[in-house]
């Protein structure tokens, strides 16, 4: 798929830097839908010259797309849009919400949903003694018809009823929530590591993959343990977001 002349009207007297405001005009389009996964770019030199540039310029506008994961430069291809990363805030959200809210059309399905006693260490976490038995739950969480993220979790039987209907037609918070659970704060760790075989075939990646891994417990509102998470997401299309402030 070929990009047509591409035409960005540019602010030379704006303190926004050049390279900055052609980044920020092919982002826009790339989220919008207006350059589909799969759009090849011009190559440097014509688009430096069609837009008036110089060819760092251009190149650095590029670069600053390829970091951001919207492009990807491809030997005998050329610079190519890709299917954008799930952008996700750390916040108490599920990625369920996320995804409807970014219009991502989630998907899951269920491929474990038991009741059993937990790992001593997650009864420890839940706050439960070592014999009591626990919802655990294994879903395969996806964006559209992409695999994104394998989600485990342990719950108390007692807050909420759950089913693989259930599980399979909305998100886990969601089915909190409606059963009258008020998620309050939550306990959180990301990290990263490389996909195990079986991560890698439901996943669609080669093994040793770079994943982002996600570990929490939360908490509601009377301070009860409501939820142990533990999720692993495909670096290439899920990255977490910070707003820091000072």
């Amino acid at each position: 798929m070929t990009e047509a002349p591409l035409s960005i009207t540019l602010d030379r007297n704006s303190p926004v830097p050049l390279y900055f405001q052609v980044a920020q005009e092919l982002e826009r389009r790339i989220q919008g839908g207006a350059m589909p996964a799969g759009t090849r770019l011009e190559n440097e030199v014509v688009l430096a010259g069609r837009l008036g540039l110089s060819r760092p310029t251009m190149r650095r506008a590029i670069e600053y797309l390829v970091d951001r994961g919207l492009l990807v430069r491809k030997r005998g291809v050329g610079t190519q849009v890709v299917q954008p990363r799930v952008r996700r805030p750390v916040e108490l959200s599920s990625l369920y919400d996320d995804l409807v809210q970014a219009g991502q059309r989630p998907r899951t399905e269920v491929l474990r949903l038991a009741v059993e006693r937990p790992p001593h260490t997650v009864a420890a976490a839940l706050e439960v003694s070592p014999d009591t038995e626990v919802y655990v739950l294994e879903r395969l969480r996806y964006a559209g018809d992409d695999p994104l993220a394998l989600l485990h979790n342990y719950l108390p039987l007692d807050l909420v009823r759950l089913s693989e209907d259930a599980l399979t037609g909305d998100g886990l918070y969601n089915l909190m929530r409606a059963a009258g659970i008020t998620m309050k704060i939550a306990s959180q760790s990301i990290s990263a590591r490389g996909a195990t075989a079986a991560e890698a075939r439901m996943l669609g990646e080669n093994r040793g993959a770079p994943l982002l891994t996600m570990d929490r417990t939360a908490y509601d509102d009377v301070g009860r343990v409501v939820e142990i998470g533990s999720h692993v997401y495909r670096a290439s299309r899920y990255a977490f977001e910070l707003t820091l402030t000072g």
